[in-house]
């Protein structure tokens, strides 16, 4: 009997057929699934931003789930994901809670970063023409973009992109750390149009000065841009706070 006739030998590739069919389903479902809760948090922390949900407000997984219209699976993933930003605080065994978006906090946050960043560009060094060439596109993509979290995501990409080279992959781990540790009160920061024109000024200034090979002054010039956010979002938490007692 020919081989192609005979049932015994076509039963391990009807297997390799099917187990490689539920790869690829399996896999085409956690990109949906991580695409949800990627949507998810970012709603979540919208939500947070705009007072929707208070701070110190238990997380009602039921009814939060029911109304981003998602399960309880994505839900949690992201979840998980904002407690680690310092979004949420979780209390074992009990839940989720709000945390408060703080002056104390964002004073905290934003004296660290003017540190950090600037010498993980010392260790790094001068960068190529190719990489300044490369960081240029990048930052003029940045004034493209609409959606206030496309934004932060692009001007995250390129303070990364940026430091890159350090050879202290801990220092650049922290970095990414404070980038997420940041990220909501950035939202309401690059909801301003200004605010973004800002960044890409700064960022050209930076590029500027690279570009001569001037390393100290490109590192001033970063930590003047990385301490420049620190204003506006301010003076939006004291108005937010203010309409907030207000109403």
């Amino acid at each position: 009997m020919p081989f192609l006739c005979q049932p015994e030998r076509w039963l391990p590739l009807r297997i390799l057929c099917i187990l490689a069919l539920l790869h690829t389903v399996y896999s085409m479902q956690r990109i949906i699934h991580s695409n949800t809760s990627d949507s998810v948090a970012t709603a979540v922390r919208h939500m947070i931003v705009d007072g929707e949900l208070a701070p110190g407000e238990r997380i009602n997984e039921v009814h939060l789930s029911q109304h981003l219209g998602v399960s309880r699976t994505p839900l949690r993933e992201a979840l998980a994901r904002l407690a680690h930003e310092g979004a949420l605080e979780t209390i074992p065994r009990i839940g989720h809670f709000v945390r408060p978006l703080t002056v104390e906090e964002i004073d905290q946050l934003y004296q660290i970063r003017p540190l950090l960043d600037p010498e993980a560009l010392r260790l790094a060094g001068l960068p190529t023409k190719e990489k300044i060439a490369r960081l240029r596109d990048l930052n003029e993509s940045i004034g493209a973009r609409k959606d206030s979290d496309e934004l932060i995501s692009a001007d995250d990409e390129w303070h990364i992109e940026l430091v890159s080279d350090c050879p202290n992959k801990i220092l650049v781990d922290l970095i990414k750390q404070f980038i997420r540790r940041t990220h909501r009160y950035e939202v309401a920061l690059m909801r301003e149009r200004k605010n973004v024109v800002t960044a890409i000024t700064n960022h050209r200034s930076i590029l500027a000065a690279l570009k001569r090979r001037d390393l100290d002054a490109a590192r001033i010039a970063l930590r003047a841009n990385l301490e420049s956010g620190r204003a506006p979002i301010v003076a939006w938490l004291k108005s937010r706070d203010t309409t907030s007692k207000k109403s």
